[in-house]
């Protein structure tokens, strides 16, 4: 699994690399100080992952990841940050990241959420999870036509179960379905949809009511 940090802090860098150097499946391959040195990363080393800091001087975590997502959809931004607040958190789901980390998050989970996200489930630090779940909850639900005319029934079935926080396997087992079948309705779900990622799929199935 090939990773870029991205963080403005030397030492926060060096101390990353250290620990996700002793998994042997991360290979960190690139170390930004700021947004536009690491979208410079993306594109020289094909990372799969950009473990993403926000507050930083020049270009910031957010237009960094909203580069990275638009150039180049198939690598994932897992931001890792010490900022909670509403504004850092919605803008930077917004932008494309599939999850959010606070920097107090213990290292084994750091690396858990690396492999997670490359597997294609979400991490976010409880108290973001808290913030969205509650923003979501306090707008109007949207109508679901436009939506349900885009998906066929199977595929909304699937929309339904992975807005819950499902994985591959647990969708299959909830559907009785084979991964594989999973696998193809959510891409054909994220492409209808014209997102990136099934974070950004699930917040749309929420705002439209389909539970």
């Amino acid at each position: 699994m090939r990773v870029v940090i991205c963080d403005d802090q030397a030492i926060v860098r060096d101390g990353l690399a250290m620990l996700l150097k002793l998994d042997r499946e991360i290979e960190v391959v690139g170390r930004a100080e700021d947004g536009l040195q690491a979208v410079e990363l993306v594109e020289k080393e094909s990372p799969d992952l950009v473990l993403m800091d926000l507050k930083m001087p020049g270009v910031n975590g957010i237009e960094a990841t909203r580069r990275i997502r638009a150039r180049f959809p198939n690598v994932k931004v897992l931001v890792l940050t010490t900022y909670d607040d509403d504004e850092w958190v919605f803008d930077a789901i917004r932008a494309g990241a599939s999850g959010y980390l606070l920097k107090d998050t213990p290292h084994a989970e750091v690396v858990a959420a690396i492999k997670g996200t490359l597997a294609g489930r979400a991490y976010t630090d409880p108290s973001v999870t808290e913030k969205l779940l509650r923003a979501v909850a306090n707008q109007q639900p949207q109508q679901a036509t436009q939506i349900t005319d885009k998906l066929t029934e199977r595929e909304l079935d699937v929309l339904r179960v992975l807005s819950r926080g499902l994985n591959n396997a647990a969708i299959a087992e909830t559907l009785h379905l084979s991964e594989g079948t999973v696998r193809n309705h959510i891409s054909a779900i994220l492409a209808k949809l014209d997102v990136s990622d099934r974070t950004q799929a699930a917040v749309i199935a929420v705002q439209h009511g389909i539970r």
